[in-house]
């Protein structure tokens, strides 16, 4: 059934999307870096954990099923036939946890939390205004029932930082119900019947949640919501690459239930996936079939498997190791005045001062404050600054990656700044600049490429001098295309030009 058929209106369509996007701050209840590993742990522990009650006094039904104390039967539909599948996870799997020099006792549930970090606060506060939602100037820090071991205490800490904002599309305004402000979940490095091993390091990263509300109306306007939700993360702080933004699409029908999809990266599976599920249900529907509520998980086709049965408010209760945490207006006001401009608004003044729309994906794909700290040293060549941070990128933090494991790739500013400046004074031409990164990139010393550069650099007025001395009576521009031709990018046109003057006078 193509989906011209399907009338999203007469289906009664319901859907709404959870963004979760991690922070580039420090980790949000404590002082670790947010930096994710790939060598060898420094130690590894073991856990079993089990469902507890909320604080409505009952154990969630999610909870209580991934502790293994329940069956569980959901429904399909394939080829036109609807099929019934029964679940259960053994009731002994144990948990292992990989740690690191860069975690500490409140990731393994040894020490209490620390005060909340101010820098992710402030971000989501940000996030919140952008936004347009109403901030809430007292808030409780919440527990979250978990027992699937990706959190060592059976837990996640979040709060609740903002609600009724909204985000225009063209199909109308979607309402945002929350922003909350909340840990990342540790991150699974294998997984068997039995036991799942997961690596602490992800685990507390600062991570801002947006749920809008149940009001978009077709798979379009879902795919636009996050576009736009997404291009007002990426203008703040945040951290960028696979894995670091994370959504959830929930969709529901007439006489259907509510379903949470998980892992809907792609824009367009955003889509897929909501086309698909609203087929799925128009299915079950009509076949008269009863089905739950229900997690699924997303297929590349659009097409989802059952996860688990839908968590309730059951597994919540209030974080008893740290107080309410209030929000002052002079704080608000005060992030108010460090709201950054949209993406479209930066793009449009890149766009004006000549630079490629290649050059402009590159700068605001995390590389914004490097490209503006850098155009303070350069004003009046923006481009050869964004050219210089694309081969940056590409050849040496790439090289550093592969050989070295690096995650965080920063750009190293001072190195940039040194060249930038070397070329301003004209002791440097801009063509040596992908050599020089390739030298840099096989260990050779800054220093020592800048005292060659400078030696050659003598060298060449030097031959330019003889050119001018074998030739006399020439006019500027044949003694360029000489020297041009002979140095063929060792040496820019203007610093050429300079040179033959000043020995022609």
């Amino acid at each position: 059934m193509p989906e011209a058929d399907l009338d999203y209106k007469k289906l009664g369509l319901k859907c709404g999307l959870e963004v979760h996007q991690q922070l580039d701050t420090k980790k949000l209840f404590c002082n670790c870096p947010s930096v994710l590993r790939k060598d060898e742990p420094d130690f590894v522990v073991k856990r079993r954990l089990h469902a507890v009650a909320g604080e409505s006094g009952e154990v969630d039904t999610a909870a209580f099923y991934a502790s293994g104390a329940m069956e569980f039967t959901t429904s399909g539909v394939v080829s036109g036939k609807v099929i019934e599948t029964k679940h259960k996870i053994s009731k002994d799997k144990e948990y292992s946890y990989q740690g690191y020099d860069t975690t500490c006792l409140v990731e393994m549930d040894e020490s209490p939390p620390r005060e909340i970090n101010n820098e992710s606060l402030r971000i989501a506060i940000q996030v919140s205004l952008l936004l347009n939602a109403k901030i809430f100037p007292i808030t409780q820090i919440m527990r979250k029932t978990v027992i699937d071991g990706s959190n060592t205490s059976g837990f996640q800490r979040t709060l609740l930082i903002a609600r009724d904002g909204f985000v225009e599309t063209s199909e109308g305004k979607v309402g945002i119900d929350s922003v909350c402000l909340e840990e990342d979940s540790a991150r699974i490095v294998s997984q068997s019947e039995n036991e799942t091993i997961y690596r602490l390091d992800r685990l507390g990263i600062s991570l801002v949640e947006i749920a809008t509300a149940p009001e978009i109306k077709t798979p379009e306007q879902a795919k636009e919501a996050a576009l736009h939700i997404g291009n007002i993360l990426r203008s703040l702080k945040v951290k960028r690459g696979i894995g670091t933004i994370r959504q959830d699409v929930n969709v529901s029908i007439k006489n259907g239930k509510r379903v949470e999809i998980k892992g809907v990266q792609n824009p367009e599976l955003i889509k897929k996936s909501v086309e698909e599920e609203v087929r799925r249900q128009k299915e079950l529907v009509e076949s008269k079939k009863s089905f739950s509520e229900e997690v699924r998980g997303v297929l590349p086709n659009g097409k989802t498997k059952f996860l688990r049965p839908m968590p309730g408010s059951a597994r919540m209760y209030p974080e008893t190791d740290l107080p309410l945490l209030k929000i002052s207006r002079n704080l608000i006001n005060e992030v108010k005045k460090t709201l950054p401009k949209m993406n479209h608004e930066i793009e449009k003044d890149l766009k004006r001062k000549g630079i490629t729309q290649d050059l402009i994906k590159l700068i605001l794909d995390g590389h914004l404050d490097d490209f503006e700290e850098l155009s303070k040293i350069c004003p009046r060549n923006p481009a050869l600054v964004a050219k210089m941070l694309t081969l940056w990128r590409r050849d040496i933090a790439a090289k550093m990656k592969m050989d070295f494991g690096v995650v965080e790739e920063k750009i190293n500013n001072d190195k940039l700044g040194v060249l930038l400046k070397e070329i301003k004074k004209g002791k440097l031409s801009p063509n040596l600049i992908k050599p020089i990164f390739n030298d840099l990139m096989k260990g050779v010393l800054l220093e020592d490429i800048l005292a060659r550069e400078s030696g050659e650099n003598d060298e060449i007025e030097e031959k330019i001098l003889k050119i001018i001395k074998e030739k006399p009576g020439l006019s500027e521009k044949a003694y360029m295309g000489i020297v041009m031709k002979e140095f063929m990018g060792k040496i820019s046109g203007k610093d050429a030009m300079e040179i033959i003057k000043k020995h022609i006078s």
